[in-house]
């Protein structure tokens, strides 16, 4: 979402907290706090009984974002508050049950710091003008592909679009289009007559929410269930041509997070692993087997690339996975500046 809808939405939603006989200021915009920006500062209150909020402004909030969107404004030093154009009923009682404030388009609230309680749910979505604007085709299913391969490996911007294609495992068609938009979103620039890489921090984050929402459902092959406790600890997924993500692969990068699921990626279930570790379909089973999507070799073949294990642990978005997603990211983040 561009700046003047970002803003537009923002003064939308605050106006009408005026029928609750609430002030809304915006203090300031577009705050950059060492790794994180925070959308705005905003003073909410009645009389002189106010309490600033750090905001995040985000558009079509889903589940399966929400956990990007509070790694952004959590530990900022101000209550976080998200602004959004429509939250569902059984998105507010998650987010009220997390303690997490919003705000939405459609008049749905919940703020819950003193002076100040409103819990509103139900009401429903409005159409906001000027929000429906297609996003770049470059964080559409294909080109998230290319974008994982080049925030893996960023120099590989500056290679040529065939072997880019061949690396990220796209068609030479996709990379073109892709590289049309970065330069226009900020991501890359020619310097010194060589295609770099900008804002790789930025672009990680903005890759991991799109991932969760536009491509990762696509790769679920399915879940599964078993009654062998951390069968996961000993598994070597390289055996069965898979690779552990999430927060197995946290585990054993960090060695700080217990885990409760477990994901993997490959080009099938293997049935290898399924009768090893008795694994049996479950719908709603801890254990996920997704499609791989990328073709370039990695460094740990038991293990996916950093920026994929930080978008799953985002996509799983509690407090554990959270934790463990900002040790990732430093990691990735000190990677980049190598």
């Amino acid at each position: 979402m561009d700046v003047t809808t970002e803003n537009q939405l923002l003064d939308t939603v605050l106006a009408q907290l005026a029928k609750f006989g609430l002030t809304a200021t915006v203090e300031q915009r577009d705050i950059d706090i060492v790794d994180r920006r925070v959308d705005a500062y905003v003073r909410i209150g009645r009389d002189r009984k106010t309490r600033v909020y750090a905001v995040e402004v985000k558009k079509g909030l889903r589940p399966a974002t929400l956990g990007a969107v509070l790694h952004q404004i959590e530990h900022v030093g101000k209550p976080p508050l998200i602004v959004t154009d429509y939250v569902t009923p059984p998105l507010a009682e998650k987010l009220k049950a997390r303690n997490i404030a919003f705000l939405d388009a459609a008049g749905n609230a919940f703020l819950d710091q003193p002076p100040v309680y409103i819990w509103i749910k139900g009401e429903r979505p409005l159409e906001m003008p000027g929000t429906d604007k297609a996003k770049g085709r470059a964080f559409q299913a294909s080109g998230l592909k290319v974008l994982f391969a080049l925030l893996c490996n960023p120099g590989w911007v500056a290679e040529p679009y065939r072997e880019i294609a061949r690396l990220a495992g796209v068609a030479h068609g996709t990379v073109g289009w892709v590289m049309a938009d970065l330069p226009d979103l900020g991501f890359v620039a020619e310097i010194d007559g060589e295609r770099r890489l900008l804002k790789p921090e930025l672009l990680l984050k903005r890759w991991a929410e799109a991932y969760a929402r536009t491509l990762r459902p696509k790769l679920i092959i399915g879940r599964f269930r078993t009654d062998q406790a951390q069968w996961w600890a000993k598994a070597k997924s390289a055996k069965y041509e898979m690779a552990f993500g999430g927060e197995v692969a946290a585990e054993r990068l960090t060695g700080t997070l217990r885990p409760e699921t477990v994901t993997l990626y490959g080009e099938k279930a293997d049935p290898r692993l399924l009768i090893d570790y008795k694994l049996q379909k479950d719908p709603d089973g801890p254990v996920e087997i997704l499609e791989r999507f990328w073709a370039f070799p990695t460094e740990n073949k038991d293990l996916t690339p950093g920026p994929l294990i930080y978008a799953d642990l985002l996509n799983i978005g509690d407090a554990r996975c959270l934790e463990a997603a900002d040790l990732i990211y430093g990691k990735i983040i000190d990677g980049f500046k190598r």
